[in-house]
């Protein structure tokens, strides 16, 4: 596969999540509350996943690309081009909704952006943010895992627990669980967004680091190796 289709394929996932998403949250929060917004950011992953999982896997998410550079499913080089590319989308996505706000006279002090003042502060915020890039971040290595994984259906699985995660997380912290996705937002929110941002880049990095080793933990990586195993036997 082409490095540049998978680099091009995740700055456009994450331009559609952060658009969808967030821009849920931005115009129509008000009309479809915590619960519509919630399976907004994941059917966009459901729809990314089957979209462009086949090029780049859709990590859209650079705690998800930590973890598969922690579990060997990433190389180094690839990495770094993974979270360029998901920065950019997701800077991208904000733009595109900062241009829609301003087409209806609003500013951009709305951003969907995230912030951890309603988790009890710092501590809150990141307690939060670690446990549901946790429990994100496992489902999405068990769940592509090459032989004990859902398969066909992992899109639908993993689409549906960044919902589960959102229901839950959205009260706290607006739900990040993905660095990227707070970066664009908070780059034209300003203020607390950008003085609160470390906590949203570190916590998602700390909680998909955790599940990377937890899920090698759990069987998924064995799998992996021995799927490629065998594919080397059959290349040979």
């Amino acid at each position: 596969m082409n490095s540049n289709k998978k680099y091009w394929a995740e700055l456009l996932g994450t331009f559609v999540l952060v658009l969808f998403g967030c821009g849920s949250a931005v115009f129509a929060g008000d009309k479809i509350g915590f619960l519509g917004i919630s399976f907004a950011f994941g059917l966009s992953i459901v729809a990314m996943a089957y979209a462009i999982g086949p090029i780049s896997g859709c990590h859209v998410n650079p705690a998800v690309s930590f973890a598969m550079l922690l579990n060997g499913r990433l190389s180094p080089k690839e990495f770094i081009g993974y979270v360029v590319a998901q920065l950019l989308g997701a800077i991208a996505g904000s733009g595109a909704m900062a241009l829609l706000l301003s087409l209806q006279n609003r500013g951009t002090e709305a951003m969907g952006q995230n912030l951890f003042d309603n988790a009890g502060g710092v501590g809150g915020g990141f307690v939060a943010e670690l446990l549901l890039t946790f429990v994100f971040v496992l489902v999405i290595v068990l769940a592509t895992s090459a032989k004990r994984g859902a398969g066909a259906l992992a899109g639908l699985v993993i689409g549906l627990t960044l919902t589960l995660i959102h229901i839950l997380g959205i009260p706290f912290t607006g739900t990040s669980v993905n660095p990227a996705r707070s970066v664009g937002p908070a780059l034209f929110a300003g203020g607390a967004a950008l003085s609160q941002l470390w906590l949203f880049i570190v916590a998602p990095l700390v909680g998909g680091g955790l599940a990377a080793f937890a899920g090698r933990a759990l069987g998924s990586e064995e799998a992996v190796a021995s799927e490629e195993r065998a594919a080397a036997k059959r290349a040979a």
